[in-house]
C-alpha cells in the first residue's frame, strides 16, 4: 500500500491514484512486491533536519528514503520529499513541477529497490532507470 502524508506544508497531490498505479507497475517490473510505502511531503528545513539527524549530512536534498523492508523481495519504507526543493529543481532544470515530483518519488522507490547513488557509476545507473520509468 502506498500512502501519502504532509508534515509542516500544505500540499495536495491530485494525481495520487495515477502515480500509485505507475509506481506499483515499476515495483512489479523490478520483480518486487509492494509493502507499506509512505510518502511524507515536507519543507526544505524539515528535510534538512532529518538529513542532519539521521545521516549526519548538513546539506539540503530533495528526497530521503528510510528502508523498512523486512521480507525478501517486498519493499517498505518512508520516503520524505521536500516540496520546496522539488519546486527549485523544476525551475533549475526547466521541468514542470509534476514531472520533477514524479522523478523524486521514483528516486525514493529505486532506493527501496536497492539502487544507490553514492558514486558516479551508481548515479548513472539510477538516472538511466529514472529516465526509462519516467517515459512510461
Amino acid at each position: 500500500m502506498i500512502s501519502y502524508f504532509t508534515e509542516d506544508v500544505a500540499f495536495e497531490l491530485n494525481t495520487f491514484s495515477t502515480i500509485r498505479l505507475w509506481l506499483g507497475n515499476i515495483i512489479a517490473a523490478e520483480d518486487h512486491h509492494q509493502g507499506t510505502i509512505n510518502y511524507i511531503f515536507c519543507s526544505k528545513p524539515y528535510l534538512l533536519e532529518l538529513n542532519k539527524s539521521y545521516l549526519q549530512h548538513d546539506y539540503h536534498t530533495d528526497v530521503l528514503t528510510f528502508d523498512q523492508s523486512t521480507e525478501p523481495n517486498t519493499i517498505s519504507g518512508d520516503i520524505y520529499i521536500s516540496i520546496d526543493q522539488v519546486s527549485e529543481n523544476a525551475t533549475q532544470y526547466h521541468q514542470p513541477f509534476h514531472q520533477e515530483l514524479k522523478r523524486v518519488m521514483l528516486h525514493g522507490i529505486l532506493h527501496l529497490l536497492g539502487y544507490n547513488d553514492s558514486n558516479l557509476e551508481e548515479q548513472r545507473e539510477m538516472r538511466k532507470k529514472e529516465e526509462a520509468y519516467l517515459s512510461l
